[in-house]
């Protein structure tokens, strides 16, 4: 789990074939439950508060599958009860990481990627609402975390090497 440009879909391939399981974007699963070719129009036609329910909904489905490394969507522990569902996955022996980083270094990144499938979650433009949405979502991303690696300089090697360090059993 992470803020939009994080690496959690970068990353989530290669830890699943450390660990050799699948592995599941929800983000391709919530878009796909919509009918939707991109995350953004999904966003346009169904407003936050549909997108966040299909959301939700992907994720109770992904938890009852096989153990496998889920690349979470930016916002989906905001999605009504997510919360819930992730707590309990992690009682369950999951876990959960929380891949931090910076705001810069987001900003960074969103420029790099150009932002382009990524709806605005303030009104103001991706990158420049990004240290106000990581302000209102880290408290509740390290409250959730099993485990936090600070992603700041990413490095896919690395970062693999560090997750892997974390986790135990069930990767989610």
């Amino acid at each position: 789990m992470g803020l939009r440009g994080s690496g959690k879909t970068s990353l989530a391939p290669r830890i699943a074939a450390a660990v050799r399981a699948p592995w599941v974007d929800l983000d391709t699963r919530t878009r796909e439950a919509l009918h939707s070719e991109s995350i953004i129009k999904a966003w346009q036609v169904h407003g936050e508060a549909g997108f966040r329910a299909a959301e939700a909904a992907a994720l109770a489905r992904v938890l009852t599958e096989s153990p496998s490394v889920i690349a979470l969507g930016g916002g989906t522990p905001t999605a009504p009860g997510a919360v819930e569902l992730l707590r309990s996955a992690t009682t369950a022996g999951s876990t959960l990481i929380y891949l931090r980083v910076s705001p810069e270094s987001l900003a960074r990144r969103l420029v790099a990627q150009g932002g382009s499938d990524r709806p605005s979650l303030t009104g103001r433009g991706v990158v420049e609402e990004i240290a106000e949405v990581f302000a209102a979502r880290d408290p509740l991303y390290s409250s959730l975390a099993t485990g936090v690696v600070e992603a700041g300089e990413f490095d896919e090697a690395g970062m693999v090497a560090r997750v892997l360090v974390l986790v135990q059993g069930l990767v989610c």
